[in-house]
């Protein structure tokens, strides 16, 4: 039996470093979408088994083996969330939301998958969802690439990862190109792997993505599902494709892409990269307009896009020359010589707090020297060491250290604000 001092497998505790990091993604990820006008949306991470039985797709790996689902006291079926655009959907629905024009969402919180663990996959990992509903035309795709264009722009990760885009159709060209793949896929079924055969019968698409080098292989012969759009869908795409190249967004056209969810048409598309090894997929989504009338709600036109967090954080670990930016450090430490003089240090960084609000400021409740302080200090990667001891207090000032330039001068009370200004605005 396994310890109870170890987390579930698949599961992640998230120690004070990796969450500095995260909180730091997480500010970079507000501004861009609040610089785009998107809104901020949550839902629970609980929904009723039927909502995604009836979208996700019978014959998918999530339905069929990965989602968390369990009977409640009163015996109704409930799952833990696989995935947000779901759950989105169906909030918009309930609050009649979708009566208004259009829609432009954002959301961050975990999901819920049983999946072999392995870097970059977990059992409760999390995602960030952009969610567009209520506009048809591809200008709203190009708007979806572009603010995680930026995002990656403003993450310094931008040649670590690249785009690939997609069109699978409607549901009667997929219907139409499925058809011809299988029959494709039969003339080669001994060639295929254990998964594949039997996908060939209940989801030949998701053969297409396989990892599978020698069945990659033989892909290349296989249908191309672009030939088989109607009008309709070749212009959304040839558009989509148009001003991409308009506004120099670089993009590989790649046939096989086609995503795990079988709500999806048109437009697909994946951001990946080459330093994360089998789970390269960092950013996935497209269009999914019928979506809104599986669940029960009127035709919507829909676009949205998961990113995964953990991914993108082991992403900046690796990659980004961002993550000094990302490190602990202190604004202000304060220091006292004497136990006496605690409450007159705690009242001075209670009145810095108030007139900076944002600065991070410590107080080190320990008495010894000061050389010992100041190494602390200096561990802690601390700007302004501030030091009161039985001198300062009769005088009315305080010893002000400046880490990074190693200056030191004493500073009466009533210009302390006045000098920490300097030094920080």
């Amino acid at each position: 039996m396994k310890s109870i001092k170890q987390s579930i497998r698949g599961c992640s505790d998230y120690l004070p470093e990796y969450m500095r990091i995260w909180r730091f993604l997480e500010t970079k990820i507000i501004n861009v979408l609040n610089s785009y006008c998107y809104n901020e949306i949550q839902f629970p991470i609980i929904e009723n088994t039927e909502l995604f039985q009836r979208t996700i797709g019978v014959s998918t790996d999530i339905l069929l083996k990965e989602m968390y689902s369990f009977k409640d006291k009163k015996n109704n079926s409930i799952t833990l969330r696989p995935e947000g655009t779901i759950g989105c959907v169906r909030t918009i629905i309930e609050n009649k939301l979708n009566s208004i024009t259009e829609n432009r969402l954002w959301y961050v919180g975990p999901m819920f998958r049983y999946e072999r663990p392995q870097k970059g996959r977990y059992r409760q990992f999390n995602q960030l969802g952009i969610e567009v509903f209520g506009i048809s035309e591809p200008e709203i795709e190009l708007e979806l690439l572009m603010i995680f264009s930026r995002l990656l722009h403003d993450l310094k990760l931008s040649n670590s990862v690249y785009l690939e885009i997609n069109s699978i159709g409607s549901k009667r060209a997929r219907r139409l190109y499925i058809k011809d793949l299988v029959i494709f896929l039969k003339k080669y079924e001994k060639k295929l792997d254990i998964d594949s055969k039997k996908r060939i019968y209940t989801n030949p698409l998701r053969i297409l993505d396989t990892k599978n080098k020698a069945i990659q292989s033989l892909l290349k012969e296989a249908p191309v599902i672009l030939d088989y759009l109607d009008e309709k869908s070749k212009f959304h795409f040839e558009k989509l494709c148009l001003l991409m190249n308009k506004v120099n967004v670089k993009y590989k056209i790649n046939t096989r892409l086609v995503r795990g969810l079988d709500y999806y048409n048109d437009t697909v598309f994946e951001w990946k990269t080459n330093s994360l090894g089998s789970q390269n997929t960092v950013c996935g989504g497209g269009r999914y307009d019928t979506l809104f009338q599986q669940i029960g709600g009127k035709s919507t036109s829909a676009v949205g896009c998961a990113v995964g967090i953990e991914r993108l954080i082991l992403l900046i670990r690796k990659e980004s020359m961002i993550l000094k930016e990302a490190a602990s450090f202190i604004d202000i430490y304060l220091f006292f010589l004497k136990k006496e003089i605690y409450f007159i240090v705690l009242k001075l960084a209670e009145n810095i707090r108030t007139v900076f609000p944002t600065l991070k400021i410590k107080i080190d409740f320990l008495v010894s020297n000061i050389s010992n302080k100041l190494r602390k200090a200096n561990r802690c990667n601390t700007t302004v060491a501030l030091i009161l001891g039985e001198k300062e207090v009769l005088t009315k000032t305080v010893l002000v250290k400046n880490l990074k330039n190693n200056m030191q001068m004493i500073v009466s009370k009533k210009e302390l604000i006045k000098y920490l200004k300097k030094i920080f605005f």
